[in-house]
């Protein structure tokens, strides 16, 4: 892996312990910081990515620009939730408490943490990703990062399990009817937000389309439906074989559902 792992300049014993204990989980080499610029690192070790070890948690510098873990959307969509308001993804996912959610492409975690708070202390998220750079941030994040006033959130935080895995072979391992739904957010082909933030999480995450065993092994593990999420008016939809898709009138993001106790009455999976 073209990867190193170091620390802040202004560094504290737990701070160097969590570099090692990312070098050690990544098996790549932990080099002390020795107030080295992060450029001559790069240099000295010819690598274009890093990571940093800081107070707040693994930082990731990539050719991208950077990318650590943060609530992203999660926090705003759960409070419009608290508050009464429609959120796609939960409708599309018909989410209640005590569900179970297995979601394929954990990425930055907002989904996962949604679901996590809307199925509750009874539900069960598991967040599959297949980056082991990205499964490190976003493990990291949700066991140690805080909203402050907002224990719920922080606790939905908390009951997200993440495993560094592809969905692709790990669905394939999964029992039947194990989880009440199977979720995916595969990685745009085009994105939709020039933005910064997005950036490095693209040059790090797998980039491959969805396919439609991975749909066939979804609808085998799910009870209820598997929920496809991609950009509005997107052809994945078509080539995956799934027709009913919603989303909000002036949304860019649309859902697609597979109903599997319709689909399996119905003599087969896509």
């Amino acid at each position: 892996m073209d990867l190193i792992v170091t620390t802040a300049q202004q560094t504290i014993p737990c701070i160097s312990r969590q570099a090692e204990e990312i070098a050690k989980r990544l098996a790549v080499p932990f080099i002390p910081r020795k107030h080295s610029s992060l450029a001559a690192l790069k240099e000295q070790y010819g690598i274009n990515q890093l990571i940093v070890a800081t107070a707040n948690g693994p930082v990731v510098h990539t050719p991208a620009g950077e990318y650590f873990f943060h609530l992203s959307m999660a926090e705003l969509r759960i409070k419009n939730i608290v508050n009464g308001n429609h959120d796609h993804m939960v409708t599309a996912m018909n989410l209640r408490t005590g569900m179970s959610v297995l979601d394929c492409t954990l990425g930055l975690a907002t989904d996962a943490i949604v679901a996590s708070f809307v199925t509750g202390e009874t539900g069960r998220v598991v967040g599959l990703e297949s980056s082991p750079i990205i499964t490190v941030v976003a493990d990291y994040g949700l066991q140690h990062f805080v909203v402050d006033s907002e224990v719920d959130i922080t606790s939905a935080l908390r009951r997200v399990k993440v495993e560094n895995a592809d969905y692709s072979e790990r669905l394939q391992a999964v029992a039947d009817n194990t989880f009440d739904i199977v979720y995916f957010d595969p990685m745009f082909r085009e994105p939709i937000f020039k933005s910064s933030n997005v950036n490095p999480i693209r040059s790090l995450a797998n980039m491959q389309p969805l396919t439609a065993e991975a749909i066939r092994q979804a609808c085998r593990v799910a009870k209820e439906k598997v929920v496809v999420k991609e950009a509005a008016g997107s052809s994945e939809f078509a080539r995956l074989g799934i027709t009913t898709v919603v989303g909000g009138k002036y949304s860019s993001i649309n859902y697609g559902i597979i109903d599997c106790q319709q689909t399996l009455s119905g003599g087969g999976l896509p």
